[in-house]
C-alpha cells in the first residue's frame, strides 16, 4: 500500500462535521471491515474535546498540534509524520494554529 493513499476502499460521501466546521472528515471503510477517518482541523482558539468509543491512533499528515489525552497534566506537541494513541472510552483535547491534516485509525 502506498503510504500517501488508500487503495480499494469505500468512502462515505456524507462528511462528519464537528465544532461548527472546525473539524471535517470522511469515513473510509476497508474490505476487512476496518475504518479510518481522513480529515482536517482548522485553527482553533481553544482546544477541541473529542470523546473516543474505541481506541484511536491519530496520524498527523501535515501541520502541528498540541494534544492532551484524558487526564494528562500537560499537552504534547505533535508534527507531521508523528502519531498519538487514545484509549477507547476516553477523550482528548487538541488545538492547532494552522490547518491540520490527519488520519484517525479506528482500532476497535
Amino acid at each position: 500500500m502506498n503510504p500517501a493513499q488508500f487503495d480499494q476502499v469505500t468512502v462515505i460521501k456524507k462528511a462528519n462535521i464537528y465544532f461548527d466546521g472546525k473539524c471535517i472528515s470522511h469515513t473510509v471503510q476497508f474490505d476487512d471491515g476496518s475504518k479510518k477517518t481522513v480529515g482536517v482541523i482548522l485553527p482553533t482558539e481553544k482546544p477541541l474535546v473529542f470523546e473516543t468509543h474505541v481506541p484511536e491512533r491519530m496520524e498527523i499528515i501535515s501541520g502541528e498540534c498540541r494534544v492532551k489525552i484524558a487526564d494528562q497534566a500537560e499537552s504534547e506537541l505533535y508534527r507531521a509524520g508523528q502519531s498519538f494513541y487514545v484509549p477507547g472510552s476516553s477523550r482528548f483535547f487538541i488545538e492547532t494554529q494552522e490547518p491540520l491534516d490527519y488520519v484517525c485509525h479506528l482500532e476497535g
